[in-house]
């Protein structure tokens, strides 16, 4: 009887003991059931977290875990080119940390994909690189200062009736073939100006572009010696939409590097439009409940999270070194005074900002450049709509000479956009509405600027301030541009004194009187 007992008891251990390892087994490692479309259904992993990176084992290839079931996981390939070597019943596993990034000043002048690996042929990466996670909380509102440097984007038209802060996150949106890349391009090049004294480092993320659109920016940059100061990070359409969804968080996670440093970066989605179809994609593979335009509801949640990031960091030290979230590698150089600007791009179909992606980035940014079709087609570049544009930062972002003539344009072209349409029915106007139209189509002729040519702010401000004075008034539009060239080169080649006063922030009298009376010289010259 005896004998009986001991042997059931034994058998019962044997299989709970079985059963335990099986278990254990399970919550470290998983069993492929389902592969298709870069999405991985594992049985097991019963430990792993959300946003967790996943080892295929023999295979070095890395998945991320997006979905939580109950009898199983859903994950993500990072690597899309390999997954066709994945079968089922491989073997999946944890490596219980999250999506992490190497960053480092070694990145500068270099092309990486969203997972840290140079594609530039020049070679792995040199210097000291530091690990950093992917994902990141916002900093709280405590460890955060108002928007008031600006962001001289060297654009007339942004800079004097839209303007961007250091840790603003501004807006631009626009038909496809409305010059928004050229925009960003430009607004990067304008950065080499304040390089010795005050750099911006700039990350210009491609999302699901070609890889000939992604060359060709990165040999406009190199022409213009702006390459050195310049990270792409590059998804580009070949890529898995797991690439294209994480590229954006990728390049955020370097211009925060460098924003803890202490230190000012500028970040450039290139765009978002194409982030958020990669996403529904995923989660429409994933079975998640499709919502509003087949988006899944979360795709606000992806670019709030994203965007937040995004800020100016109070110059306080040691408030600063308190900051949420900060990686434990980069913790001991951590210093106030930091700012990340974020300018997402976003394209519109037929003009429409009121369809679901373009109002959920609107309502998170702090400003719009819309960009207009018909502008663009008429010849006005940039296209930019100033009655729909915005900055929600405003003349904070503006050095004082700048805003002191700024004020005068926004309201000589809020008179004419008003105006200008009853001219258009060939009814007999008065004078002065003749000249408040007159005054508007010289002032957007003054507005209009060429690609790859940044404007210095003093130049910026001299021009304009002529504008808004009507100095201009018996000129034909036809010689607004000859007068322009003629008189920046006469201020920059005797004048520079003048310009120096602008430059930092000094319109007064005396200046004013000396800037009209140089016009006027120039006028009288191109009369003759």
């Amino acid at each position: 009887m005896s004998d009986i007992k001991y042997s059931e008891i034994s058998s019962i251990l044997k299989k709970h003991l079985y059963n335990f390892k099986i278990e254990s087994k399970l919550s470290e490692y998983g069993v492929v059931v389902q592969v298709g479309d870069g999405i991985v259904r594992s049985f097991g992993l019963n430990l792993s977290f959300y946003g967790e990176i996943v080892e295929f084992d023999k295979k070095k290839i890395k998945g991320i875990v997006l979905n939580l079931e109950e009898d199983h996981v859903g994950i993500v390939l990072l690597n899309s080119s390999q997954r066709i070597i994945i079968k089922e019943g491989d073997l999946v596993r944890r490596t219980k940390k999250p999506f992490f990034i190497k960053v480092g000043r070694g990145l500068l002048g270099r092309v990486i994909n969203p997972l840290g690996d140079p594609i530039d042929e020049k070679g792995s990466i040199s210097g000291t690189l530091f690990e950093v996670p992917v994902e990141r909380k916002a900093p709280g509102v405590i460890y955060r200062e108002p928007v008031k440097e600006p962001l001289q984007t060297g654009i007339k038209f942004i800079d004097s009736m839209i303007p961007i802060g250091k840790g603003q996150r501004e807006l631009i949106i626009g038909d496809r073939q409305t010059g928004k890349t050229s925009i960003a391009i430009d607004i990067i090049i304008n950065q080499k100006k304040f390089f010795k004294k005050n750099p911006v480092y700039c990350i210009y993320v491609a999302i699901g572009q070609k890889a000939s659109t992604i060359a060709r920016i990165k040999k406009i940059l190199e022409d213009n010696n702006a390459m050195y100061y310049t990270i792409i990070v590059s998804s580009n359409a070949n890529d898995s939409a797991s690439m294209q969804v994480y590229a954006p968080f990728s390049g955020t996670s370097i211009g925060e590097y460098f924003r803890d440093l202490g230190e000012s970066a500028l970040i450039i989605y290139d765009d978002l439009s194409k982030q958020a179809i990669s996403y529904r994609e995923i989660s429409l593979l994933l079975r998640r409940p499709p919502g509003r335009e087949a988006y899944p509801g979360d795709v606000f949640y992806l670019h709030s999270r994203l965007l937040e990031r995004s800020s100016k960091i109070i110059r306080d030290q040691d408030i600063a070194k308190e900051m949420n979230d900060i990686p434990k590698s980069i913790k001991n150089f951590v210093k106030g005074g930091g700012s990340l600007t974020a300018i997402p791009i976003i394209e519109t179909q037929s003009g429409d900002i009121s369809s679901y992606i373009p109002t959920n980035i609107i309502s998170i940014t702090d400003g719009q450049i819309f960009l207009e079709k018909e502008l663009f087609n008429s010849g006005i570049r940039p296209a930019i709509n100033e009655s729909i544009s915005v900055s929600r930062v405003g003349g904070n972002a503006q050095i004082e000479s700048m805003r002191k003539i700024s004020a005068t344009l926004k309201l000589n072209q809020a008179q004419f956009k008003e105006l200008e349409s009853f001219s258009k029915f060939g009814s007999e106007l008065d004078s002065s509405t003749m000249k408040i139209i007159k005054k508007g189509r010289i002032n957007m002729e003054i507005l209009k600027q060429e690609l790859l040519n940044p404007y210095k702010i003093s130049d910026q401000i001299a021009i304009i301030y002529i504008g808004t004075k009507n100095i201009l008034e018996d000129i034909p539009i036809d010689k607004i541009n000859l007068f322009e060239k003629e008189y920046l080169f006469c201020l920059n080649k005797e004048h520079n004194k003048l310009l120096e006063s602008l430059n930092n922030g000094i319109l007064n009298d005396e200046i004013s009187k000396k800037l009209e009376n140089v016009a006027i010289s120039i006028i009288n010259k191109i009369k003759l």
